[in-house]
């Protein structure tokens, strides 16, 4: 059971409300909330636990960042969303131990008031943070997009920028705020560089007096060899060839050294390279979430070089089968790390819980790849689905068929649908409000966020 008072009966086993079974879900993002669904129709109780109210979107992050979308149309309340279920409960709470022996969550809540929970399987899927390859003192110059503030910090320095650069005192000046890297060229930096030469070129237009925001140099830098690397090499020139034509300055097989609040040291063919620019943004990499570190240390389990744990076939933690850790925690054949993944490992551990209960066999955890997609631009995508590849604009239906119907809420499906039209058809971007203060790389962030709980 959950006690209120930070205290947790342990012993023996079946501690939810009247003795009944109890599941604890940490995460409630793409694999964990889907879990909680599902048992919400189960003869148990459970316990969901997140630092976070909400459960992000986060492919849509991006839109937010460029000024198309609010954060409340990605983010759904998670205590709405499971408001019919009444046999789970929403803890907000962040996780800073698991006793895999008493089988026990430990948590601290708001204002540091502590909470244990008591469980009999445990589903732990707290997803990924962003990887700056050992780096870590890049973030302060280079936000990653990972989280709602992620994206509202990211919003502020463009627009930011675009203000510092009607404002400045030289030419200089000017191109050094008007100069944008986004690091990594996979899909959420693709989808980014793209948006943010899409703003400046479409949306902004007439509303500068001393600067054209269809200047705006956007650079995108990568180590690989192409644009979107894993779609394929037909799509991947596609992308190039796009991004190309829309303005984008590719710099592929260039990594960077250095990142400081004047611009970004990088190394490509031609050698060491200084990119003077104010604003950089980084989509370049992910790690597992501390937790999966706690874990292995815990269990004896593997990791490998992004922290994340080597599972069993079933998803289960090793020598632990009622610890399930799914999504980008979790290493099983190489799976790749999308949401899909996350969703259905979500499903499988759920669908396992309740098989055991009813004295069922499992079964291994199977991946059905629905493929992969990613925008371009205006009523532009990729699409990679087995053996078809599609491009231009039925790639981009598909795609926002897919992300219309995966959003948690009608309100949520409504709300994206009007400001696509508006942003899209027309030229509006509503979503441009930030408060006056440091910008770009003079802005001091918070520590790069490490902790246990998603």
């Amino acid at each position: 059971m959950v006690d209120q008072a930070g205290r947790s009966g342990v012993e023996g086993r079946g501690r939810g409300s009247q003795g009944r079974y109890q599941v604890v879900v940490i995460g409630g993002g793409f694999g964990g909330l889907p879990a909680a669904r599902m048992l919400g129709f189960a003869d148990v109780d459970v316990v969901l636990l997140d630092r976070r109210n909400h459960h992000l979107f986060q492919p849509l992050l991006y839109q937010v960042a460029t000024g198309i979308l609010s954060e409340g149309q990605i983010a759904a309340p998670l205590r709405h969303v499971l408001r019919r279920h009444k046999n789970v409960t929403v803890e907000l709470a962040e996780v800073r131990d698991i006793d895999l022996d008493r089988r026990v969550v430990k948590a601290n809540r708001m204002f540091d008031e502590p909470l244990e929970v008591s469980y009999d399987s445990l589903i732990v899927a707290t997803g990924s943070g962003q990887s700056y390859f050992g780096h870590d003192e890049f973030a302060v110059h280079a936000p990653g997009m990972k989280t709602i503030d992620d994206a509202l910090e990211i919003r502020r320095r463009i627009f930011g920028a675009l203000e510092a650069a009607e404002t400045a005192s030289s030419p200089t000046e000017t191109e050094e705020w008007m100069t944008m890297v986004v690091v990594g060229a996979g899909p959420t930096g693709v989808e980014l560089a793209g948006q943010i030469r899409e703003l400046a070129v479409r949306s902004l237009d007439g509303n500068f007096r001393h600067i054209d925001p269809a200047q705006v140099r956007v650079i995108l830098v990568d180590a690989g060899n192409e644009p979107l690397a894993t779609f394929g090499d037909k799509l991947s020139a596609h992308a190039a060839r796009f991004l190309t034509g829309a303005g984008v300055e590719l710099r592929m097989a260039t990594r960077v050294n250095g990142v400081d609040a004047g611009g970004v040291d990088v190394r490509g063919p031609g050698g060491d390279e200084r990119i003077t620019a104010r604003t950089v943004i980084w989509a370049a990499g992910v790690e597992a979430s501390p937790l999966a570190g706690m874990l292995a240390a815990a269990s004896g389990a593997e990791v490998d070089q992004a922290g994340r744990i080597a599972v069993q076939a079933d998803l289960t933690l090793p020598g632990h089968p009622e610890v399930f850790v799914i999504g980008d925690m979790a290493t099983l054949d190489h799976l790749p790390g999308v949401a899909e993944v996350a969703m259905q490992g979500g499903i499988h551990a759920a669908r396992s819980i309740m098989r055991r209960r009813r004295g069922e066999p499992t079964g291994p955890f199977h991946y059905r790849d629905l493929g992969s997609m990613a925008t371009l631009g205006r009523f532009r995508a990729v699409l990679s689905v087995g053996r078809l590849r599609l491009t231009g604009f039925p790639a981009w239906l598909v795609w926002a068929f897919v992300h219309i119907v995966t959003l948690s809420t009608a309100a949520g499906r409504v709300g994206t649908l009007l400001r696509w039209a508006g942003a899209m058809i027309g030229h509006s971007r509503n979503e441009r409000n930030f408060s006056v203060g440091r910008t770009g790389g003079d802005v001091s962030l918070p520590a790069h966020d490490r902790a246990a709980a998603p």
